[in-house]
Order: structure tokens, then sequence, then C-alpha cells
């Protein structure tokens, strides 16, 4: 059974993998930053994760949305262009010899400060940029047999807290959870918000299948206290262009358990299956056909991303 969405096997390749910092391609054990980073003394930064199609990244676009959108609330100016950061992603994937199987983390950070403090005024210089890519893929245990969940106490913040929109690099919110959840057995926490409906989990967006096997619908949370998930919302568009009723609203743990089948989305994985919440057997237990053609239908969405894509 997988332990988790990010579940994957172990690869040597990744051993001797170039990472780009800061405009330089260094060997793994000698790419690091200081430790008067921003990233590192206070989490100060924010990040992307992007999966490789045909030697493209794919949903880019979107991507860098979300990225710069967070720079522009953090007010971290990145002092590169889009066009350059996408050009830093394809020559880390060339020296690399990568195409296809990655999965890339891209982080920015306030960049390098005078003193281990949280004023962003005393930061010295540019920002901080590092870029990961990994051979890196899900197992089939993870896409075919799924995740048990738990849900956590821990719950999701309000926007006036720490906005859950900023995909920041403080996670503690959704690492407690995640130890709350393997802590109880599962592989994944399932999250609610403020007043106690289904959010998200800690590292996926969560998905149910309702009305009839005949004629599905997706339901997931209304997106208030989650972050603006790229494949969430690719799954929601996907669905909706090949008939699929989805729908955004509010709903409980007694809809969760009663549920056709449930799933979660992420970059990483694309779609996944959930067997179980709180040791309650979602459907059969087992992937269902609606789930499978969601994958199946996914797969195509990212290709049809990348069809046609030109490097910078």
């Amino acid at each position: 059974m997988p332990s988790g969405a990010h579940d994957h096997a172990r690869d040597p390749r990744n051993d001797e993998i170039l990472i780009w910092v800061n405009g330089e391609l260094k060997p793994r054990a000698e790419a690091t930053v200081s430790v008067f980073d921003s990233g590192f003394v206070l989490g100060d930064g924010i990040w992307e994760g992007l999966r490789i199609h045909d030697g493209h990244p794919a949903f880019v676009d979107q991507h860098l949305d979300r990225l710069w959108e967070g720079a522009a609330a953090l007010m971290i100016d990145l002092g590169v262009s889009r066009e350059e950061l996408v050009r830093a992603v394809y020559d880390t994937l060339d020296a690399n010899g990568m195409t296809d199987g990655v999965h890339v983390r891209l982080m920015c950070t306030r960049g390098v400060k005078s003193t281990p403090y949280q004023d962003p005024r005393v930061t010295l210089g540019p920002a901080t940029i590092v870029i990961i890519a990994e051979h890196k893929e899900p197992t089939p245990e993870t896409v075919e047999q799924g995740l048990a969940l738990f849900t956590t106490h821990v719950r999701r913040a309000t926007p006036d807290t720490l906005d859950p929109k900023l995909n920041a690099h403080s996670k503690l919110n959704d690492i407690l959870a995640c130890i709350q959840a393997y802590q109880a057995g599962a592989d994944e926490a399932l999250m609610l918000d403020p007043h106690g409906f289904v959010a998200t989990c800690n590292s996926t967006h969560f998905f149910l299948v309702k009305g009839t096997p005949e004629d599905p619908e997706l339901w997931t949370s209304d997106g208030r206290f989650c972050l603006g998930g790229i494949t969430r919302g690719n799954v929601l568009a996907m669905a909706r262009h090949h008939g699929i009723a989805a729908r955004e609203l509010t709903f409980s743990l007694t809809d969760v358990y009663s549920a056709q089948e449930a799933f979660v989305t992420g970059t990483f994985a694309g779609v996944a299956p959930v067997r179980s919440v709180d040791g309650r057997t979602i459907g059969t237990g087992e992937r269902g056909p609606v789930v499978r053609r969601l994958q199946e239908l996914y797969v195509d969405w990212a290709a049809r991303d990348v069809a046609g894509r030109t490097r910078p």
C-alpha cells in the first residue's frame, strides 16, 4: 500500500542530478543556500511543483500565474521574467538529460538576510531561486489502490491568519496534519475548514463522486480554505468539458462517508483514488470507474497542454 500521495520508488539517477541555484547548475552535494536565507530562517518564500510531459512542463502558465500572484502578495521581487524562469527550467532538464517521468520543485525565497530576523527590510540582496528536477514517478499502488485518509483536528487557516491561497514555504499547518494522519495509520490528512466543513488534504485536493453510476457528479470544496490547486482546476475544467457534472460547494464528512468514490488531485500523482476515510470504506474500497476514466482523461489533458509548446 502507498504511504502518501507523493510516494515513489527511489531512483539512483537522482544521486547525480544537477540543481539550478541562482543561475548556476551545481551537483546535488554542492547545491546549497546560505544559513541566512529567508527561506531557511523563516520559511519566507513561495514555490511550485511542475510535472514534465514529453520534455515540457505541463500547465506552466497556470503555475507561473500562481507564483507571480504569491510574489505580489508577499512583496517579493523575483528579479527574473517569466521567460527567464521557464528557460532556467529547460536548462535544468537539459543538463540532466530529462524528458519524462520527472517532477520539478521550483523554489523562490526573499533572499539572504543581514541577520536572522523576520523584517523583510533586513534582506540584503536578490531573491534566491532554486530548481530541483528529479526522476520521480508515483507508485502503481498510489494510482491503482489509492489512499487512506484520516480527518485531522488541525484546521485550515482563515485568510486573515495565513491565506490558504499562498503556496508558501512554511507548511507547518499541513505538516502537523500529516503527522496526525500517519500516526493514526492513514496515508494523508483530510482537513476541515474553520466551520467544520471539508476543505482539502494536507498535500492534495479532495473530491467526492456523488450522483448515480450512470450520471456521476464530482464534488469538491468551495475553495475558500484551500490552495488554488492547478490540478484541481484542470480536473474541474476537464470534467465539464467531457460532460461530467463538477461542483464546488460546501459539504460535511457525512457526505464523504456515503460517497460512491473519492479521489485526490495533485501535480505529482495527477488523479489518485481514495479507498477509505476515517476507517470507512469508500464505495467498494477499490478504484472505481469514474476515477479510472478521470485518470485516462487527465493524461490526454496534460498531453494536449504541451502539444505544440515551444521552448523560450
